[in-house]
């Protein structure tokens, strides 16, 4: 078997004179959780619906499951599962009621149907309220079902639009429980998120801005992707601080977390500058930590300097 669940080439959609999504080359592996980060606007479910066969390309080439999503759409669905951000559970239907519903859409052989019901109820935590209607279930509930019912014709890979979007935190560590109980057993899982520390789970990730895709790797590997030294510095002034070292330094190096600074620095030099920076400014560096970069420091570095790049 192939161990490439998805392969795209060059792939793009327009609306109008604007482009969605432009000249996306992307492989994603058999078995891998692979997480697609982007602000708003960026593309991700454009993407996604593109290669579920919702949207037609209005250029390149996509193969999903093996099957080219212009021609192979009916062979792509019986294959995937698509869980979009307001996926269609039915409020006047109970738990189970919803489960074999989406177990008679997707024709799961009657044989089937219970032990799986089961088995999903039971990963979700769900088989204590099977009775309870979808409308009265929390909003993690409503989540964790709606995958339950994703899963029900067991399918070979997973596609999930930013599924923990205003989840609370323990429904979404279930949730990604859930996932990773999924993935042993072989389902590719393609998920697009707004939470970075989600993405620090995937298997790989790639970062898409205004329609393309900049980097794609492991966590790991795009951590290790900037250049230089990550310095936090804490100072009584930090906003006042980040524009005296912005107007010197470039807006790319420069990061406001919470009250305190990220300096990007290419080497020890330019870190001495920005202290020297800081000190004709009169603001006193109260503590100075070097660090190890997060992927939302990798994400605001690399969306900066496409900015600046874009502009120059």
């Amino acid at each position: 078997m192939n161990d490439i669940a998805i392969q795209v080439s060059g792939l793009g959609r327009t609306f109008g004179e604007m482009w969605a999504v432009r000249g996306l080359d992307l492989e994603v592996r058999r078995g891998e959780i692979f997480g697609l980060v982007g602000p708003d606007g960026a593309g991700k479910t454009t993407t996604m619906r593109l290669l579920t066969g919702i949207l037609a390309a209005s250029e390149g080439t996509a193969t999903v499951a093996g099957y080219p999503i212009k021609g192979g759409e009916e062979q792509i669905k019986s294959r995937i599962s698509y869980m979009s951000q307001r996926f269609g559970l039915y409020g006047d239907l109970t738990v189970e009621e919803n489960l074999r519903f989406y177990a008679d859409l997707y024709e799961v052989p009657r044989r089937e149907r219970e032990p799986q019901e089961e088995r999903l109820l039971g990963f979700s935590n769900l088989t204590p309220f099977s009775k309870r209607l979808a409308r009265d279930l929390s909003g993690g509930m409503k989540q964790k079902l709606g995958l339950a019912c994703a899963l029900i014709h067991k399918p070979e890979i997973l596609f999930l639009d930013e599924p923990t979007n205003g989840v609370d935190p323990v429904s979404r560590r279930d949730f990604w429980r859930i996932l990773y109980a999924m993935l042993k057993e072989g389902v590719t899982i393609f998920v697009s998120t707004a939470y970075l520390d989600e993405a620090e789970r995937c298997t790989r990730v790639g970062l898409m801005h205004q329609g393309r895709l900049i980097q794609c790797d492991t966590p790991q590997k795009l951590k290790e992707g900037i250049p230089g030294l990550l310095l936090e510095l804490e100072t009584a002034q930090p906003r006042v601080a980040r524009e005296a070292l912005t107007s010197r330094l470039g807006s790319n190096r420069v990061s406001l977390f919470g009250g305190k600074l990220h300096l990007y620095a290419a080497d020890e030099g330019e870190a001495e500058q920005a202290r020297t920076v800081l000190h004709e400014a009169n603001i006193s560096i109260l503590g100075e930590n070097t660090i190890t970069p997060s992927l939302e420091d990798v994400f605001i570095y690399q969306l900066t300097r496409n900015n600046e790049e874009a502009t120059a």
